[in-house]
Parts: structure tokens; sequence; C-alpha cells
């Protein structure tokens, strides 16, 4: 049974394993996934390839919740809002997009807060509307 009670360390927990993920598959150091397989050119190492098949499973986990969760809509919206609120902070000045490692980086950390923001949304819709989100129902 999950847990009733959910708050902002869960969600924490959750966006913490979303940018592992994302972080782990690709940035802009030597520290990725990406990296490591493109620069593999004379032979493939099965660690590579087990990592990778690890890296898709956090991957697909992480889309379908955020899919059945969000929904297209819900994903275009939050992107949208991320989007905005970037624009709004270099609009003021508070943030530069001129350099290219910083804008991927913000990137990154975006899609992350999609993805955990995906991963918490029924357990955020249940503590603000009382509404339960049930995809699957068991006979007992």
């Amino acid at each position: 049974m999950a847990a009733q009670r959910f708050n902002f360390f869960d969600f924490l927990l959750r966006l913490v394993a979303a940018m592992v993920l994302v972080f782990a598959t690709y940035n802009p150091t030597k520290y990725c996934w990406f990296y490591w397989m493109s620069n593999a050119t004379d032979h493939f190492d099965p660690l590579i390839l087990f990592t990778g098949v690890v890296l898709l499973i956090g991957w697909v986990i992480y889309l379908r919740a955020t899919a059945r969760s969000l929904g297209i809509f819900g994903i275009i919206l939050s992107l949208a809002f991320v989007a905005s609120l970037i624009w709004v902070l270099v609009d003021f000045g508070l943030m530069s997009l001129s350099d290219p490692t910083f804008f991927t980086y913000i990137l990154l950390i975006v899609i992350s807060l999609v993805l955990a923001t995906g991963m918490s949304w029924s357990h955020i819709r249940r503590r603000m509307t009382g509404q339960l989100d049930v995809d699957d129902i068991e006979d007992t």
C-alpha cells in the first residue's frame, strides 16, 4: 500500500533521482554515459551496454509515470511554465543564456523538474483536491 502522506521531502527525493538519471545520461562534462559511449571507438565495453540498459529502464519508468500522471497537455503546460519563467528571469537580467554550457544545465534541470513533477503529480493532486488517481483496479 502506498504511503498516505506526501511532503516536500518526498518530492525532493524524486527530484534528486530524476537529476541523477538525467545528468548520468548526458551533461556537458566528461562524466556521463553519452560521453563514455561516444568515446568508446576502439571497443564496446559490456559495462557501457549494461549501464545504458539501466539508464533506459530509469527513463522508461520516469517517462511512463510522467505521461500517465500529467498527460501530454500537462507536460506541455509544465514545460511552458518553466520556459516562461526562464524568459522572465532573462528579461529582468537575473539570468543570461549567452553561455551554452549554462543553458544546457538549465535545460537538464528543467527536464529533471518535469520528470519529478510527473512522478509526484498524483500525490500532489490528492493533497490539493482530495481526489485519487486510480489506473489499475485489482479484484480482491
